[in-house]
Order: C-alpha cells, then sequence, then structure tokens
C-alpha cells in the first residue's frame, strides 16, 4: 500500500511540472489517503500483532 501512496504523489509530482493541477490534486488526494491508510493498518499490526511466543 505504501508503494501505492509513492506511485501516486510520483504522478502528482509530473502532473504538477507538466500544469496539469486537476490530475495533481486528484493523485495527491488518493496519495495522502492511502498513505494514512498504510499508517493505521501498521500500528494496529504492531499492536495486534504481538501475540503468544511460538514454541
Amino acid at each position: 500500500m505504501l508503494r501505492w501512496a509513492v506511485i501516486f504523489l510520483i504522478i502528482a509530482l509530473i502532473s504538477a511540472f507538466f500544469g496539469f493541477s486537476g490530475i495533481a490534486t486528484t493523485a495527491t488526494g488518493i496519495a495522502k489517503i492511502l498513505f494514512f491508510i498504510f499508517i493505521v493498518l501498521f500500528v494496529l499490526a504492531l499492536i495486534f500483532g504481538r501475540g503468544r511466543p511460538p514454541k
């Protein structure tokens, strides 16, 4: 998921460079949403991933 956030960020940067502000705004929004979902899932994995140690 982090890979997709970075891809959308790169798309946003390239489209902003060429003057496509609508595409850049949309890609930036998608990248932000994916990044925050990644952070939430990462924290949940850290919290709930600690079970009993394997035998």
